[in-house]
């Protein structure tokens, strides 16, 4: 681990939700964003005295789970997630507490998505939209119209047309007779 006290010791910051609450954070906690970091560097004449940092796009309840996250992150970072995914549970993929960080509604999950994204965190990011991944993953057309408020702009004879033209993606992929097989598990032993 390293010590970089010296350059950022002890000091703090104001982030401000989008209705106005105050959380008071340690700076290099708040420069898990690169948003936050940027706008820390442009104030950096002024060391002693910090300008409160407004997030008029994130909620209060969402700002203290990016909070959250960012301070746990400190002390024990989050495994990389890497591609291709080797398993499709995200307990198999990241450390417990990341795990369970996730496990949350709906529209928590998706706003935490979008703050990440505003506020910069990659991390974050990375691992929220590994969350809703797993979370679609085997949805239909309908449940995912369902959970990203889509509307079916198709008439029932577009939609038949349309699946009738992409059948072959609608196929099982274990096809016992297909030849073509090209998930690479058997080089994965």
């Amino acid at each position: 681990m390293m010590n970089t006290e010296d350059e950022t010791s002890g000091g703090t910051v104001t982030l401000i939700s989008k209705e106005g609450e105050r959380f008071q954070v340690d700076t290099n906690v708040a420069k898990m964003s690169k948003l936050v970091e940027s706008t820390i560097d442009e104030e950096d004449d002024d060391d002693d005295q910090l300008n409160d940092i407004c997030l008029p796009n994130v909620k209060a309840s969402v700002l203290a789970k990016v909070i959250e996250y960012c301070e746990h992150y400190q002390t024990d970072k989050m495994t990389a997630i890497t591609t291709p995914l080797k398993s499709s549970k995200i307990e198999d993929l990241v450390q417990p507490w990341y795990a369970d960080y996730v496990k949350v509604e709906q529209v928590m999950l998706f706003e935490l998505v979008t703050a990440a994204n505003f506020m910069d965190i990659k991390p974050l990011l990375d691992l929220t939209c590994l969350a809703v991944s797993v979370y679609i993953k085997g949805k239909s057309p309908e449940e995912l119209r369902r959970i990203f408020n889509l509307s079916n702009e198709f008439t029932p004879e577009e939609e038949a047309q349309v699946r009738e033209e992409n059948k072959w993606a609608e196929q099982p992929p274990n096809n016992k007779n297909n030849n073509n097989d090209v998930t690479g598990t058997e080089s994965d032993n």
